[in-house]
């Protein structure tokens, strides 16, 4: 039986205005190959927003935008077992950017390198089966700890999906977080060969190889985030993958 850590949060007021858009995102159009060093990765371009309705937790109540989070409303959040990149009180400022509905989610550890190996093929086979958001968390070999709250499961696809609750973030040390900008709808996007966060312009919020070994960040059109790792091409010491439930 799995061992639960509850703790309680205060969700913090959503100030923001950006706009939350509702639905998936898939992208048909045509792919431009970029080629740097020994990366070989492939961005698709996007032109096309479906604002189907989501029968999951990161339903919207419009299709605009986010209600305001309530403040407040009193969380507990359960984890499996305790993460071994991140601490509780880091957890908790994680979680308040997360929209109001997700906070009292259950966190279930579904995939870490120490256990399962660094293999993308891996992470896919424990990632596919749940229909669940999920949260990608790496340490670098530098301790620093960073990753992506994805607002579907990681798997295949021949295109970017997702939503523009999609996010990128960084403890370095302090939490730093990215959101949409609304300049592109490249979220996410998985193949056998590279695992893909943000884009643009042959740039990437987040990239990680096949053998989880090697990544790379840079600053994207998507968040428009700072590189996330001590450096922009980095090396992989642990990487734990949380499904929201």
């Amino acid at each position: 039986m799995l061992r639960s850590l509850r703790f309680q949060l205060m969700v913090r007021k959503n100030k923001s205005s950006q706009t939350w858009y509702e639905g998936s995102v898939e992208d048909e159009e045509e792919e431009e190959k970029e080629e740097d060093e020994d990366f070989h990765v492939v961005e698709v371009e996007d032109e096309q927003v479906d604002r189907q309705s989501l029968d999951s937790a990161w339903e919207v109540s419009s299709t605009l935008g986010l209600e305001e989070i309530n403040v407040n409303l009193l969380c507990d959040l359960n984890l499996s077992e305790p993460s071994k990149l991140l601490s509780l009180s880091q957890i908790q400022q994680l979680s308040q950017h997360f929209p109001d509905m997700l906070s009292i989610c259950n966190w279930m550890l579904i995939y870490q390198t120490q256990t399962h190996g660094s293999s993308l093929s891996t992470l896919y086979r424990m990632t596919e089966q749940l229909d669940h958001c999920m949260v990608l968390m790496i340490q670098d070999t530098f301790g620093q700890v960073f990753g992506a709250v994805c607002s579907a499961p990681l798997r295949v696809s021949s295109h970017y999906y997702g939503t523009g609750q999609t996010f990128l973030f960084s403890f370095s040390p302090h939490l730093q977080v990215y959101k949409w900008t609304g300049d592109n709808s490249y979220f996410i996007k998985g193949s056998v060969d590279s695992l893909l966060f943000g884009g643009g312009r042959g740039r990437f919020g987040l990239w990680l190889n096949s053998d989880l070994i090697r990544g790379r960040s840079q600053k994207c059109d998507t968040f428009y985030n700072d590189i996330l790792s001590t450096k922009e091409d980095f090396l992989i010491n642990e990487i734990e993958v949380w499904a929201l439930v």
